[in-house]
């Protein structure tokens, strides 16, 4: 039993570590004709991660707040690049 714990939160740590990784290079990313691709990518991986939480039996809600910020930010980022975008 203890072995499947041990699996599963390996698991969640490298989910954890994958969006973060994501989002990081969406929030970087220098390239204008990438940006909104890395973004799309970043989201995807947080609300994979949110549904991931939902199934876990723990306290998570640090975690929670922390993915909504995310979420906020590249909707914010997105919200710019596509202004900028426009006003070209």
């Amino acid at each position: 039993m203890k072995k499947q714990h041990s699996s599963h939160s390996h698991s969640t740590r490298s989910s954890s570590a994958s969006w973060h990784s994501l989002y990081q290079a969406a929030l970087f990313e220098t390239d204008r004709e990438l940006i909104l691709a890395r973004i799309a990518e970043a989201e995807k991986a947080i609300l994979d991660r949110v549904k991931e939480l939902f199934g876990v039996n723990s306290d998570h809600i640090e975690e929670d707040q922390i993915l909504d910020d995310a979420l906020y930010a590249l909707r914010a980022l997105r919200n710019c690049v596509v202004s900028e975008a426009n006003a070209a």
